[in-house]
């Protein structure tokens, strides 16, 4: 019997606008959902239950109105913590901030709303995005739903949980170093990291570094690429604009056309030293360039030597410098996580030239590595070195730098494209043998996710994965 989340986030639109299923419905489902199973998986630092059932009923009213309706009215979804949401508590994943509420909204808040989603609440993050994976001292780890014994990843943890277990069909994210990407791979999803400037990071984000953006996350092409219609666009001041689609045309309408025969370069160089991938994992990525040959795309490797040795230190000076002006209170630093502090001193021992030189290494070697691969219309690499990892792998060694060093070994690919740039898309076309999902990573051209929303679809088409899910999808709330 189909279930309410098992229509797709575009699924569930047609049905509010054919009246076969109202917002209210929707949202109580989701809610259920939630209330049933979230307190073993972690998806939520805040649900906000009375908010959601208030925009279903506006959401009603405006349907029985009529006239002109957004794209997605009465679809539930979330938001990741480390949004701003105003009159609704933003944790940024730490204690130190546990009960603050803003007085604004994020710019991609104001938008998916206006796109007619309803939030039923705030994703778990870790603190301030950090790690590239989720845990905090306010509801702690989020947990993946294939198997509850192990971290979902980060930072958007929270919000792959919710769509990978059936709470919402899909959900905001962010991306500063792989945090959309990485989650997306763990939960068996597809996740979106558009290309610098295609969604506002208004009014604060990271503009200084240009690293980081929303995107979103979903079981389906189709609903990432709508959904990142929905948030794309740039707010007067942003510092940096990406071209818009030509008129007429939409990444949704990209999912439904054929990419034609790409030039496909295999790249599995890492900045990391010592960099190796976990036999399932290199298994997964060899099948994806067998698969990408197969729909008769040309496979073949990238050239080694592109990294420059200085471009690991640069990014994470450039990485520091994001905790140097965290919005906590000088008598509230103490409650930070050790790795928060540890990142937090990093930066703040900075010289200004330090930090200048490192953003100006950043931007040279971007350049130099756009240049080197723009014979290639599309990068495939692996999302992660390593399968979903158990909670508390990552501080094994201690907490703090050694903590750092374990998730640069673990995440060794995905922060490059944050520093060029480009769009990127995990896309989940492997399960390993004990039914735990590894992604697949397809970089693309700057301000071309286009192509990599054409090419995902067509994936998809081959080997479909939508209906593939954990055990507690089919669980009633």
């Amino acid at each position: 019997m189909t279930q309410l989340h098992d229509l797709t986030a575009l699924e569930q639109a047609a049905a509010v606008r054919a009246k076969e299923v109202s917002p209210t419905e929707l949202v109580e489902h989701a809610l259920r959902r939630i209330d049933a199973f979230d307190a073993d998986l972690g998806a939520f630092v805040t649900v906000t239950p009375e908010r959601a059932r208030a925009a279903a009923s506006a959401a009603e009213a405006r349907l029985r109105e009529g006239g002109e309706l957004p794209p997605f009215l009465g679809v539930p979804t979330a938001i990741k913590d480390l949004n701003n949401t105003a009159g609704v508590r933003t944790t940024f994943g730490s204690a130190a901030l546990a009960d603050f509420v803003p007085a604004v909204d994020d710019a991609v808040v104001t938008r998916l709303a206006a796109a007619g989603t309803i939030s039923v609440g705030k994703t778990n993050t870790p603190e301030f995005g950090f790690p590239c994976y989720t845990d905090n001292e306010l509801v702690g780890p989020a947990r993946c739903p294939w198997d509850p014994s192990r971290l979902a990843g980060g930072s958007s943890g929270g919000a792959a949980v919710a769509v990978a277990a059936g709470f919402v069909p899909f959900a905001q994210g962010s991306d500063g170093g792989g945090s959309v990407r990485i989650p997306a791979s763990i939960n068996g999803l597809v996740g979106i990291k558009p290309t610098r400037g295609r969604i506002s990071n208004a009014p604060y984000g990271s503009e200084v570094t240009g690293l980081g953006t929303s995107g979103p996350l979903a079981r389906t092409v189709r609903d990432a690429a709508a959904m990142l219609d929905a948030m794309a666009g740039p707010e007067i001041g942003d510092p940096f604009w990406a071209p818009p689609l030509p008129p007429g045309e939409s990444f949704l309408g990209w999912a439904d056309r054929e990419p034609g025969r790409l030039r496909i370069g295999r790249y599995t160089e890492s900045a990391v030293p010592g960099t190796d991938l976990d036999p399932e994992v290199g298994e997964a990525f060899d099948d994806a360039a067998r698969l990408l040959e197969g729909l008769g795309h040309t496979v073949e490797d990238v050239p080694a030597g592109l990294l420059d040795p200085a471009v690991l230190p640069s990014f994470e000076r450039a990485w520091a410098l994001g905790a140097t002006t965290l919005p906590v209170p000088a008598d509230r630093v103490d409650r930070l996580r050790p790795l928060t502090r540890w990142m937090r001193d990093r930066g703040l021992a900075l010289s200004a030239r330090d930090a200048m030189q490192a953003m100006f290494a950043l931007r040279q070697f971007s350049r130099q590595f756009l240049q080197a691969t723009a014979g290639f219309d599309v990068l495939l690499a692996p999302v992660l070195t390593m399968t979903p990892r158990p909670i508390g792998w990552f501080g094994l060694d201690g907490e703090g730098g050694p903590d750092f060093e374990r998730q640069k070994r673990y995440a060794a690919f995905t922060a490059l494209f944050n520093a060029t740039g480009q769009p990127a898309v995990s896309v989940p076309l492997h399960w390993t043998a004990d039914d735990l999902p590894v992604g697949t990573m397809l970089v693309g051209r700057p301000a071309d996710e286009a192509t990599l929303v054409s090419l995902s679809a067509q994936l998809e088409v081959a080997r479909p994965w939508a209906r593939r899910h954990p055990a507690v999808w089919a669980m009633s709330g």
